[in-house]
């Protein structure tokens, strides 16, 4: 679908936003009274993150680029993720995030925009991806000691990856910023098709005081997309 046609749907359903837009598109947004409610743009890929140091110097450089015009701009959140393993050990690849993140996250204090790791599965869709736990991603956060740096849970993948969904985020919703959707198993509706309460989750998330945004971003398979969003935000909306 033409970004400008589903910003114009966005608006019609009443979205606050779309998830992982730039710069490029922010006018876009503006116009149609969205925001860009994760920006992207400063990552490389999700392979070579900064869980490798020889990243860090691109890294930096776009990190420190990005954040001003994210401030500008007027959003707050910045998608950043770990990496692929690359035979390196939990530790050695927290160690190396924490070297390389340190030197951003002051800009980012200053800004008021908060850098967000993603967690993704590494059993079927991103194989080696060191950040596809809650708790190695926790014990980022925690290192990081920043306001500035939280994680962004989506739901998708940690059903696959640990389960236990709801404990983990009413335990360990301090260190979230972000959430995405979508069903389990293959990553489409969030319909009664698949095995995830979502409107339990919704309820779970609320209750913890949660203030930002959740993300629909689900591949949607039935022939009318649109109306596939549609009955998805009417789910989550509790």
């Amino acid at each position: 679908m033409p970004f400008e046609e589903l910003c114009r749907e966005a608006q019609e359903i009443g979205l606050a936003g779309i998830d992982l837009v730039g710069p490029k598109n922010w006018p876009l947004l503006k116009k149609y009274g969205l925001q860009s409610t994760m920006c992207n743009g400063a990552e490389i890929n999700l392979v070579d993150g900064w869980n490798d140091t020889q990243y860090h110097a691109t890294l930096i450089k776009n990190y420190s680029e990005m954040i001003p015009l994210v401030a500008k701009a007027g959003y707050k959140n910045l998608i950043c993720f770990s990496g692929n393993r690359n035979g390196k050990d939990d530790e050695t690849g927290l160690k190396n995030c924490e070297e390389g993140l340190k030197k951003i996250i002051m800009l980012a204090e200053k800004h008021k925009v908060t850098v967000v790791m993603e967690l993704l599965n590494s059993c079927i869709d991103h194989p080696d991806y060191q950040c596809d736990r809650t708790p190695w991603g926790i014990n980022l956060v925690q290192r990081m000691d920043s306001d500035n740096f939280k994680l962004l849970y989506d739901i998708y993948h940690m059903q696959i990856e640990e389960g236990n969904v709801i404990k983990t985020i009413q335990d360990n919703h301090q260190y979230i910023a972000h959430y995405h959707t979508a069903g389990v198993p293959g990553r489409n509706e969030i319909d009664e098709m698949q095995e995830l309460n979502y409107p339990a989750i919704m309820h779970a998330i609320v209750a913890t005081g949660f203030k930002g945004v959740v993300a629909q971003e689900f591949i949607p398979i039935k022939d009318n997309k649109i109306e596939s969003l549609k009955i998805a935000v009417n789910l989550c909306d509790v």
